[in-house]
């Protein structure tokens, strides 16, 4: 009787050491699942799979039980995979023979859960004391307690959110680590730059991306909400902070401001801008934003990384791949 294919996880599935063809076992998250139709009219499946480690896309063809059982599943399940090793464009993208979704005794499996769920490599406590001591060092009262107010608001669901489904920092915590991580680069920062307003900028980087928590929805696979999908978390944010400011009876010239660092921090209209930068603050978040985002792709890829690859896929928001290969050490 011939063995059991293997259980790999998706960085084993990437290693060059498994080979084209090789039969496994996976356990993992539909993180996407889109319906498409081909050229002949026949339906198919695109979609994208997961767990803690790294993900990859697939396509699934309208022509026996995995397309029925997979539609199914849908977003967010978590599915016992049998396939075949393969590649397409220099990509993962096995052949998937057989689908099954996992129930809810299987979830409570232990350590199951924790084997799927990506999350920021720093500690979330480190994270969040730090935050909190970020929110207390704003001088200014009424812009700190408008800051205090959002946050009471939406609780715990900014520590668990993700900072985006697929971009950047698109993991449990992740939305806490990108605003913490662009604090800090903040405060190196300011300095430099001293028509900038220190009270204000920081509390627009705190508040800036606090709509997410409102945008996004799922615990194993992250997706839009209607209001997400109806507004966008730039009006969702700016909602929230105006809401709070009027309450804390922050002067109406702060309250403008950090209402526009909120609605111009994504830069340009075309990545979701209300509108361009039009104050010193307001620039200053929008770069301090654009540069954690990036080099938080630039990490996750790095840590993602197989020791033996030179470069990662491609990276949408770098729009190319990026070199992981370690810099040689100096010669002797």
């Amino acid at each position: 009787m011939p063995d059991s294919p293997a259980l790999l996880s998706v960085q084993q599935l990437k290693s060059p050491e498994t080979n084209p063809g090789q039969p496994f076992v996976s356990v993992l998250v539909i993180k996407k699942l889109i319906v498409k139709t081909a050229s002949n009219g026949n339906p198919f499946l695109s979609i994208e799979l997961g767990d803690r480690g790294g993900s990859f896309n697939c396509t699934i063809f309208n022509d026996g039980a995995v397309f029925e059982t997979t539609k199914a599943a849908g977003e967010g399940s978590v599915v016992r995979i049998e396939g075949r090793v393969d590649h397409y464009q220099g990509r993962l993208s096995p052949k998937i023979l057989k689908v099954e979704a996992l129930d809810e005794s299987e979830l409570s499996a232990p350590g199951l859960i924790d084997n799927l769920v990506e999350l920021a490599p720093e500690p979330v406590e480190s994270l969040w004391a730090d935050f909190q001591a970020t929110i207390d060092a704003i001088k200014h009262d009424e812009l700190r307690m408008t800051v205090r107010g959002v946050f009471e608001e939406v609780g715990d669901t900014f520590r668990w959110s993700p900072a985006a489904v697929s971009m950047h920092h698109a993991y449990r915590h992740g939305l806490l680590e990108h605003t913490m991580r662009m604090a800090r680069a903040a405060k190196a920062l300011l300095p430099l730059y001293p028509e900038v307003d220190a009270d204000l900028a920081i509390a627009g980087i705190l508040l800036h991306d606090t709509g997410k928590t409102i945008e996004y929805e799922g615990s194993l696979a992250t997706k839009r909400s209607r209001r997400g999908i109806l507004q966008g978390h730039v009006v969702l944010g700016y909602q929230l902070a105006r809401k709070h400011a009027l309450k804390a009876r922050l002067d109406a010239d702060r309250t403008e401001r950090l209402e526009h660092i909120i609605l111009s921090h994504q830069g340009e209209p075309e990545w979701g801008a209300a509108v361009y930068a039009a104050t010193p603050e307001a620039v200053f978040v929008s770069m301090v934003d654009n540069l954690d985002a990036k080099m938080g792709m630039v990490q996750r890829a790095l840590r993602q990384a197989n020791p033996d690859d030179v470069f990662s896929e491609r990276l949408a928001g770098l729009n190319g791949p990026l070199l992981t290969a370690p810099i040689p050490p100096p010669a002797e």
